[in-house]
């Protein structure tokens, strides 16, 4: 799939600057600041300046227009792979200058993936809109950063009009119900399905300052159209945690069920422990984690580390390739 890219869910990156700073539990094994900071000291991560990138990358969405164009084709670009195009630590006409980009570059579609969805509306009304061949999706590592993000992306959806809506859920550091999100209050029952856009029973639906979406007693949400899953893996000092494979399940079941496209990146670094027979030790998720002194520690399902090349990227002997469908 990747022409320039390794990553498996898109064709082209495309980097217009580098640098950020870490917001989320997703952050602690940052790939970009591992290459880009600490090995070839290119920028420095933090509270930091950030480094635009020089005419030749901003020319290269053109040259993969070009070619976009003799080809009759779409191809995704996965924006800022080194960034966050909504960091708001950014010179705002850097993002202005990168959307003015996308403009000229119909045949692409861009993928605007951030960690900080609640800055898309008044960020992308600054630069100018969002361009209309752009997707916007965010990070979602765990439940708790799934009620906070998924919430606030969906309202971006409904206000600035994307190609569509997207979740990367990488590294997966926690089961993940996307049809049950409670946001901003863990005791409250479930009220919204991400994935169809139905309110669940059970309370009333908050209003707008409460949950960032503008809701009343009867209506529906917005939708995710695009689930991405995939374990964590090494990064400089920084070991991979692992992801049990039934956390990838629930979300595949989830997307099979509302048939919303599921992407599965890769496994990450560990694979579930077999027992003498081959079979699974137990049904019940669970995880390892590593000692201060570098030993493993089985809790619930044990784990073993295997590595990204052999852990590769099936989940129960099948690749997972789906994308999502974009208009001509």
């Amino acid at each position: 799939m990747a022409e320039n890219s390794a990553i498996s869910w898109t064709r082209h990156t495309w980097n217009p600057w580098m640098g950020c700073t870490k917001v989320s539990p997703a952050c602690d094994g940052c790939y970009a600041e591992a290459l880009m900071d600490k090995r070839y000291g290119k920028v420095q991560w933090g509270n930091a300046p950030r480094v635009r990138t020089g005419a030749h990358t901003w020319n290269d969405p053109f040259r993969w227009q070009r070619q976009a164009e003799k080809d009759g084709d779409r191809p995704f670009v996965f924006c800022a792979s080194l960034a966050d195009i909504f960091d708001n630590q950014v010179d705002p006409q850097w993002r202005a200058d990168a959307f003015e980009v996308m403009r000229k570059t119909p045949n692409l579609v861009h993928l605007l993936l951030t960690k900080r969805p609640q800055n898309i509306i008044k960020l992308a009304a600054e630069a100018g809109g969002l361009p209309t061949n752009a997707a916007i999706g965010t990070t979602i590592e765990d439940q708790t950063r799934a009620d906070i993000n998924v919430p606030a992306l969906l309202e971006a959806k409904a206000a600035t009009k994307p190609a569509f809506a997207f979740l990367s859920c990488e590294p997966l550091l926690g089961p993940i119900d996307l049809t049950a999100l409670r946001e901003f209050n863990p005791s409250a029952k479930p009220w919204i399905n991400a994935l169809s856009g139905a309110v669940t029973s059970g309370g009333v639906p908050r209003n707008r300052s409460e949950c960032g979406i503008n809701v009343s007693t009867s209506w529906t949400s917005p939708t995710i159209d695009w689930v991405i899953t995939g374990g964590e893996t090494d990064q400089g000092g920084h070991k991979a945690r692992p992801t049990h494979p039934e956390w990838f399940r629930s979300l595949r079941e989830q997307c099979a069920r509302y048939r919303v496209p599921f992407h599965h990146k890769q496994n990450g670094e560990w694979v579930p422990l077999q027992a003498n027979d081959g079979e699974w030790p137990t049904d019940l998720p669970g995880f390892c984690r590593l000692s201060t002194s570098g030993e493993r520690i089985d809790a619930g399902w044990p784990m073993q580390k295997v590595g990204k090349k052999f852990a590769g990227r099936e989940l129960d002997g099948v690749t997972h390739d789906a994308f999502p469908k974009v208009p001509a």
